[in-house]
C-alpha cells in the first residue's frame, strides 16, 4: 500500500512538473502549445532527443494540422518518456571530447566563426537564429571566443545536482 501511494504521489509530481513546463510556452492559456515549442519543452525537462526524436514523438503526440500540441496528448507521452528515462543527457566528459577534437590547437577555446561552422554544417544543424542566440549567451565579449569548459559547465549544471 505504501509503495502504491508513493509512487502515485511520483506520478502527480511528475504530472505537475509536465503542465508547468508546458504552460510556460501556453502563450494563450487554452492548453495547446505550437508544435515548434516541444523540443524546448522536452529540454526543459531534463531530455536532450534529437530533432529526429522531437519529430517522432511530435507525431505521436497527435500534432494537429493546426500546428498546435494539446497537453492532453503531450502529458501521458512525456510521463512516459521521463519514466523510461529516453534521452538521458550526453555525459560531460564526451561533451568535452568532443570539443577538444574540434580544438586542433587544444587552446581550451573556439572562435565563434568555428563554432558556427561546426553546429551548421554537421549532423543535425542548427538554424542560424539558434546560432546567434548561443553565440550572443557564450561568447566571451573581451576576447571574442568561446571557452567550452565554462559552456559545459552551464549545459551540464542541472546533471550535477
Amino acid at each position: 500500500m505504501a509503495e502504491e501511494k508513493e509512487s502515485e504521489e511520483n506520478i502527480s509530481a511528475l504530472h505537475k512538473k509536465i503542465t508547468d513546463a508546458f504552460q510556460l510556452f501556453d502563450y494563450d492559456s487554452n492548453n495547446t502549445v505550437n508544435v515548434r515549442e516541444i523540443g524546448t519543452i522536452m529540454y526543459s525537462l531534463g531530455c536532450f532527443p534529437s530533432q529526429a526524436d522531437i519529430r517522432e514523438f511530435t507525431a505521436k503526440v497527435g500534432e494537429d494540422f493546426s500546428g498546435v500540441v494539446h497537453l492532453d496528448k503531450f502529458l501521458p507521452a512525456m510521463t512516459k518518456v521521463l519514466l523510461e528515462n529516453r534521452f538521458p543527457p550526453i555525459p560531460r566528459s564526451k561533451l568535452l571530447q568532443a570539443f577538444k577534437v574540434l580544438d586542433k590547437d587544444q587552446k581550451g577555446y573556439l572562435k565563434p566563426e568555428e563554432l558556427t561552422k561546426y553546429m551548421m554544417e554537421k549532423a543535425e544543424p542548427f538554424t542560424q537564429e539558434e546560432m546567434d542566440e548561443m553565440l550572443t549567451a557564450h561568447t566571451h565579449q573581451k576576447d571574442n571566443v568561446i571557452h567550452y569548459e565554462k559552456l559545459i559547465d552551464k549545459l551540464t549544471a542541472d546533471q550535477n545536482m
